[in-house]
């Protein structure tokens, strides 16, 4: 699920989302594998960053598996199939279109997406509660 979390981070950077982190909670959660953090300069930034996320991850897309006869992941540089997963990718959370809050919270099971306001990022201090869990680099490019 590392991919879903670097492509929904790749999605809210060309959207200029601020401060993109990727946590890796594996070691401090039993509730997801990832967290996305990342702040917006505005109520309608953050919005948009949401729906951005949302269409991209509902659009089918061709995606790789690396599996071996016996069924086991392999290294990525051995992909033996591709498959569909346009239905594997969708929020369990809905988002208005006018979300004031300043805290979006997009559930992808595996990977929790929560996009901020900037001054609700800093009071809330996420990176501060969980930092136990690990950062994960961001490639500069990341495909999407």
């Amino acid at each position: 699920m590392l991919a879903l979390a670097l492509r929904i981070a790749a999605v809210a950077k060309s959207k200029k989302a601020q401060d993109v982190i990727v946590l890796d909670m594996h070691d401090v959660s039993t509730f997801c594998d990832y967290f996305v953090l990342l702040s917006g300069t505005s109520l309608r930034q953050i919005n948009a960053i949401a729906k951005a996320i949302q269409e991209d991850l509902s659009r089918p897309s061709l995606k790789s598996y690396t599996t071996s006869k016996k069924g086991r992941d392999l290294d990525k540089s051995r992909t033996l199939s591709k498959v569909w997963d346009k239905d594997e990718i969708k929020s369990l959370s809905k988002v208005s279109g006018n979300d004031e809050s300043g805290w979006i919270v997009l559930d992808y099971v595996s990977v929790v997406v929560h996009i901020f306001y900037k001054p609700m990022r800093e009071f809330y201090s996420l990176e501060r509660l969980w930092s136990d869990a690990k950062k994960v680099r961001i490639p500069r490019s990341v495909s999407r």
